[in-house]
Formats: structure tokens, C-alpha cells, sequence
């Protein structure tokens, strides 16, 4: 999979990273001994005056090609593990947990074992806090490592917890406990690769390379559902007694694959001139209130509509089975599928952004997705299990085609709504309290669906927090054709925005700044 990506994004034109002709004279704006590496001034000996001589500019380019190509991919390849990992509690707990943990709740217990996906969403925004301010400070990469062994280490323990039968009222006490600690990784995962990727990017193909992220994301939610199917066909004894443990235990063989690739990356450009030019910032946090107010209420805003993700993978999934009747196998097919076609389909969306624009992209997303939810809830709660194509068919629009178009957008719609000094930190945070109401999502569609199984309740919640993220889409600025040098570095003297043309203009005297002050 990483080798076919690789070849695919080589074989796309890289625009706004053309290389200068070989004979042109350049000067590098910085020193590093690794890009002069094979270089050579002019012809050497033995050499003839027609051949081609690799300028340092040439070996540049070359190298901020590979780390953009190196960032999609490990962005791709982390955000699948990292999802596969979170996704395959929340499957487990829509087919599995109430029975494992939760067995003398009676009808309660259904809600219990949902309300465990919500826990982790409490701990999300504590780790964008954590992570944010760690990846303004000390790097993207090495906190893009940490959260990874953080998931990793969490998810392969569930495997191995005792039911309830065992140990009693620790078993869920010990299952919330490693839930959280994966809410606390993946307060730092999307928005640590998703502001990598976007500051590796070519200038004005940000949204394509940011969309391997989500494509990431999606692809672990695919195995997440896809890796139950083949439970189903084992003995009811033997799914609750060892089935449920295998997913969670495999996720050990997938991390180390994933630290492999994520030890190649390299910190961003952007970053480095943050902390050359002094404007890194002790406490991310606090800059983004004082400075960033409007942006920190706009990007949550905008975050909310990330609740279909689990209203569809999670909510329907019971929902379908209880309600309609529809066979759990294929109401899992169903949402492996759907988000088999996202994964496509995302990347398509983010070309189209940085071809026409990040807003009219998320907009129309977000406009297609409320007509949409109404649509395909009705069609799951009057499902006929044996004519299921009208389910299918309205799943698959909602989900590749009308929620991939803002969620294909917003890895680079929402980092660049930042300088790079408060980045990370500024979409961990406004991501992760957004999608605190998409952790809880399954448990408040159960309770609004009721006894009654109140489907256009559940509709109508959705529509409002999808029409939400439009409306501050709509209020917030366009960014796909500012190239990715005018994007803030930060903040210098009376406020000015600091970028790499003007910084001796707007930078204080040397040692001090406004943001370090």
C-alpha cells in the first residue's frame, strides 16, 4: 500500500515546486550540510561542459519533494493504525462490550457500553492541550511518535483485560481507564499529521497531500468494521470468549509498521523558522486566546460536523440491526464499503479544494450532508432487510461523497487558519472540542431515538451540527492559493503578523518578542 502511494504521488505533477534550470545560479535562504550533499559547483574534470550539473537548489527540491511525499504517506499509514485502534472499541462496543462488561444493566446496558466511546473523547481535547503545546515547542515529529506508542500500547491491553465474570466491577473500571488513555493519543494524531503534511505540501496542492491524513483515518475505520465480518462466522461462545480480543491484539504487528515509517519523517520548514527566528512561544495556549479569538471559536465551530462520522459508524450499526432487522454482517459490509469508496474519494475532494477553493468546497459538503442524513435514516429505520439497496445507495452518498468534501477539506483548511507558532496547538485544541460532541454522538442519538426509535429526532440533531460547521465556514477566511511562506509564522511588534518576506521588519530587537515577552 505505501509503495503504490509513493508511486502515485510521484506521477502527479508537483505544482508550485518546478525546478529551476540547472544552470541557474541560486542562493539557498539557509545552510545544511545534508542538502549539498553530491553537489557540484560546475563541471569537474573528465566532466564535459554539456552535462546536466545538479545545483544546490536541485537537491532542495528534491528533498522538500520527498519529505511532502514521506509526510502524506506516514501521515496515511499513522492515522490508519491510530483509527483502526480507537474504531475497533467503538465496533466492539456497538456488538460485544455489553454482554463482556456491562451484563447485569439489563437495557441500560447497551447505553453503558456506547457511553464508553464517549470517555475518550473527554480526554481528546486534555491531549490537545498536551500534545499541541508539546508540538508548537519541541516538534511535530516526535510527538507524532509519542501518540503513537501511546495508542498502540492502550489498545493491545484491552485485548487483553478480563470480563466482568472475572474480576467483576474492575473490568470496566480497567476498560475505561485504557479508553481514556487512547482519547489522550488521538488528541494529538489528525492534527499533529494533518499540520505536518499541510507544512511539507507543495504551495496550492495542500489540500490534496493534508487528505491523506483523513484518507488514513478512513482506511482504519474500513478495517475497524472489516475485521469483526469474519468473527460473525465463529460460534456466539467463542466471539464473546476470545473473538472480540483478536482485533485489538493485532494492533501490536500494525504499530511497529507505523513507528517504522514515522521515524523517516523530517520537521517542517515553517517549524524550524519559528525557532530561528525566536517566535516559539512558552505557553501556545494562552497566544491563541489573547491573539486568535475569533479563529479558536470559527475552527471549533466548523469541527462539529465530524459527529456523522460516528451518528453513521457507530449509531446505525445498532440501530440497523435492532431496528430494521438488517444482519449484522451486512450492516459492517455496509460501512467497510462506504468508507472503502472515501478513502478514493478524499483525496479527490482535497485536488478540488486547491483548485477551486477551501469554503465553496466545505460548504457544499456540509449543505449536501443535511439533505442527505434525513434521506438515509429514513431509509434505515423503514429498511426492508431484504431489499437493503436504498440504504446502501444513500450510505455511500452521505458518506464518500457529502462528509468526505468537508472532512477532505479540513486537514488543511483548519491549520492554516493559524501562524505556525500556535498551529498544532490551535487545531488539536478546536478539532478535539469538537469532536468531544462526536465521541458522546452514539449516546445521545440512543437517547433522542428512545423506546419509539425517533429516527427524524436524530436527523434533526445532526443537521443542526453540520448547518453549524457551514455557517463558520462561511465567516472564516479562504487559504488554498496563499502560498505557504505568507502564512503566519507568528506574531512580532504591535501585533503584525510575522512571515519569512517581512520578519526583520516586523520582528523586535533581537532576544525579545511580543510572543516570548
Amino acid at each position: 500500500m505505501t509503495d503504490w502511494v509513493l508511486d502515485f504521488l510521484d506521477r502527479i505533477p508537483h505544482a508550485g515546486m518546478c525546478r529551476p534550470s540547472p544552470r541557474t545560479a541560486v542562493t539557498l535562504d539557509r545552510t545544511d550540510p545534508v542538502e549539498h550533499e553530491g553537489v557540484h559547483p560546475g563541471p569537474t574534470q573528465g566532466e564535459s561542459m554539456n552535462s546536466t550539473v545538479t545545483t544546490p537548489e536541485d537537491v532542495r527540491a528534491q528533498r522538500k519533494r520527498r519529505n511532502a511525499r514521506n509526510a502524506a504517506v506516514s501521515g496515511f499509514a499513522g492515522s490508519a493504525l491510530e483509527y483502526y485502534d480507537f474504531f475497533i472499541f467503538a465496533t466492539a462496543a456497538a456488538l460485544y462490550l455489553k454482554d463482556l462488561f456491562f451484563p447485569g444493566a439489563g437495557t441500560a446496558g447497551q447505553l453503558f457500553s456506547l457511553a464508553t466511546i464517549g470517555v475518550a473523547y473527554i480526554t481528546r481535547p486534555l491531549g490537545a492541550l498536551l500534545w499541541g503545546h508539546l508540538g508548537d515547542v519541541i516538534g511535530r515529529k516526535k510527538v507524532l511518535i509519542m501518540v503513537l506508542v501511546l495508542m498502540g500500547t492502550a489498545t493491545f491491553a484491552i485485548g487483553l483485560v478480563p470480563t466482568y465474570d472475572a474480576i467483576g466491577i474492575w473490568a470496566p473500571i480497567i476498560i475505561i481507564v485504557l479508553r481514556l488513555a487512547q482519547g489522550l493519543s488521538a488528541g494529538g494524531e489528525s492534527p499533529g499529521s494533518a499540520s505536518l503534511s499541510m507544512e511539507h505540501a507543495p504551495d496550492h496542492r495542500r489540500g490534496f497531500f493534508s487528505s491523506w491524513t483523513m484518507a488514513g483515518i478512513t482506511f482504519g475505520i474500513v478495517l475497524s468494521s472489516a475485521v469483526f465480518i469474519p468473527l460473525q462466522s465463529l460460534p456466539a461462545d467463542a466471539q464473546l470468549s476470545w473473538g472480540w480480543r483478536v482485533p485489538f491484539l493485532v494492533s501490536a504487528v500494525v504499530t511497529i509498521v507505523a513507528l517504522v515509517l514515522r521515524r523517516t519523517l523530517e520537521e517542517p520548514e515553517v517549524f524550524r523558522d519559528t525557532r530561528e527566528l525566536n517566535l516559539v512561544v512558552t505557553v501556545p495556549v494562552l497566544e491563541l486566546v489573547r491573539r486568535h479569538p475569533r479563529t479558536l471559536l470559527l475552527v471549533t465551530g466548523m469541527s462539529l460536523f465530524t459527529m456523522v462520522n460516528t451518528m453513521i459508524n457507530v449509531f446505525t450499526l445498532s440501530y440497523g440491526t435492532a431496528v430494521s432487522g438488517i444482519p449484522r454482517n451486512e450492516m459492517l459490509a455496509f460501512i467497510s464499503v462506504a468508507n472503502l469508496v472515501a478513502v478514493v474519494a478524499l483525496p479527490l475532494w482535497g485536488h478540488l479544494s486547491d483548485r477551486v477553493g477551501r469554503r465553496p468546497v466545505f460548504i457544499t459538503g456540509a449543505a449536501a450532508q443535511i439533505v442527505l442524513i434525513f434521506a438515509f435514516l429514513w431509509a434505515l429505520a423503514n429498511g426492508d432487510p431484504a431489499n437493503t439497496w436504498p440504504v446502501w445507495v444513500l450510505g455511500i452518498l452521505l458518506v464518500a461523497g457529502a462528509y468526505s468534501a468537508t472532512n477532505a477539506v479540513y486537514p488543511a483548511y483548519f491549520p492554516e487558519q493559524f501562524p505556525a507558532n500556535v498551529r498544532y496547538s490551535g487545531m488539536a485544541i478546536c478539532l478535539m472540542v469538537g469532536l468531544l460532541l462526536a465521541g458522546f454522538t452514539p449516546a445521545i442519538a440512543e437517547s433522542v431515538s428512545g423506546a419509539q426509535h425517533n429516527w427524524f429526532g436524530v436527523a434533526l440533531f445532526s443537521a443542526v451540527c453540520v448547518g453549524i460547521s457551514g455557517l463558520c465556514a462561511a465567516l472564516s477566511r479562504e487559504t488554498a492559493h496563499t502560498p505557504t511562506a505568507d502564512l503566519a509564522l507568528g506574531t512580532g511588534r504591535r501585533g503584525r503578523t510575522v512571515t519569512p518576506a517581512n520578519a526583520s521588519e516586523t520582528l523586535a530587537p533581537a532576544g525579545r518578542t511580543e510572543a516570548s515577552a
